[in-house]
């Protein structure tokens, strides 16, 4: 019994860890019960447990992050962090607590029924979150313009005829503003500051991003995807930081599911319906192909700041680049004649356009092996 298996499941949570343990066989997994969730405790547990190689944990993927997988790593124990979303549930299942939650865990995971994320490096997981807070940042931009324009509307303050709103001769309007009332003055004031503050972290990320997108470990991977149009260093960027290895996509098809982007299906026997896009997977990803794909509305050309962008790369690259831009305007416009919506035929762009960042970082990633 000493060489027995033991299946562990951890619920996580800030600041407990509920334990359960499902040996190998068929016996009722075992609540073993809380710990702290603490790199000690958890050292203490396993010491309790038994040998590490007989050891399998895994945890559902969450706000705690990878820290707690790559302490069991260390460890020298198998660990996966599961998706959320996939686990299997029981129609009618209304209680919910961290301790049948890891019983659950444990249960599934030694009769093989859950399905672990990709856990990315500890670099990757650093231009994650810089180009999420990029992105953060871009949101609270657009809340802070919306509450200096509505607060101007409300006091039925317009700029002048033929001047847009967030061009340089719109701001040099609002400088200009005055307000008889000092509590006016100053509610302008601070959400025009607060506005200029936004704007000035946003231009910090954006200059580490780019001097990622150069000297960073991903810099080749994301020269190489700028060469796509509507690809620009943010886009590109972003790309590889959520993705991390394009390597677990043996496929394009299976990249293009992992971003939602692939019909839903409800078949049987010979009938066969395919309805809207599943949106699963990586949202973020979905959200940068489809405003890629707007860029293929116009005619196929290799000038200006797309034509620099592929100076200095691989004829293959190049040539998949240009092949994307003729196929994909085709296919907008075929699909519009067909009666298509735009959005939709924008929707089938972004999936092929997937198809073609998959084939692109399959020639760099081969390249350099």
């Amino acid at each position: 019994m000493k060489d027995t298996i033991k299946y562990v499941g951890l619920d996580v949570s800030k600041e407990k860890i509920a334990v359960s343990i499902a040996e190998e066989g068929r016996g009722e997994p075992r609540y073993w019960g809380m710990i702290s969730n603490t790199p000690e405790a958890i050292r203490k547990l396993v010491r309790k447990l038994g040998e590490t190689e007989n050891l399998r944990v895994c945890y559902e993927a969450g706000p705690t992050g990878y820290g707690l997988y790559r302490l069991f790593l260390s460890l020298g124990i198998e660990c996966e962090v599961i998706a959320p979303s996939l686990i299997p549930r029981k129609p009618g299942e209304r209680v919910k607590t961290d301790r049948r939650d890891s019983l659950r865990l444990a249960q599934l995971f030694r009769a093989g029924e859950l399905t672990s994320v990709y856990v990315p490096t500890e670099d990757d997981e650093a231009l994650r979150d810089l180009v999420r807070a990029r992105e953060d940042a871009k949101e609270d931009e657009l809340r802070a313009k919306h509450q200096l324009t509505k607060f101007l509307l409300r006091h039925e303050i317009h700029p002048p005829s033929g001047v847009r709103k967030w061009t340089q001769r719109y701001r040099d309007w609002l400088n200009t503003l005055k307000f008889d009332r000092s509590a006016s003055r100053i509610v302008f004031q601070e959400y025009y500051h607060h506005l200029q503050e936004i704007e000035q972290r946003i231009k910090r990320l954006e200059e580490e991003i780019n001097l990622q997108a150069t000297e960073g470990i991903h810099a080749p991977m994301i020269q190489a995807l700028k060469t796509l149009r509507g690809v620009a260093v943010i886009t590109a960027t972003s790309l590889v930081a959520e993705i991390g290895s394009f390597k677990r996509f043996p496929t394009p098809k299976q990249f293009m599911s992992y971003v939602g982007l692939i019909p839903s299906e409800s078949s049987s026997g010979d009938i066969r319906r395919q309805g809207k896009i599943t949106k699963t997977g990586n949202r973020h990803v979905r959200r940068l192909l489809v405003e890629s794909a707007w860029s293929y509305r116009y005619q196929p050309a290799l000038k200006g700041e797309l034509k620099r962008r592929q100076e200095g790369q691989l004829p293959s690259v190049q040539a998949i680049s240009w092949k994307a831009q003729n196929r994909l305007h085709k296919k907008y416009f075929r699909l519009l004649s067909r009666g298509k919506e735009s959005g939709k035929a924008i929707t089938a762009v972004a999936r092929e356009l997937a198809g073609f960042i998959w084939a692109i970082t399959q020639e760099v990633e081969y390249k350099s092996i």
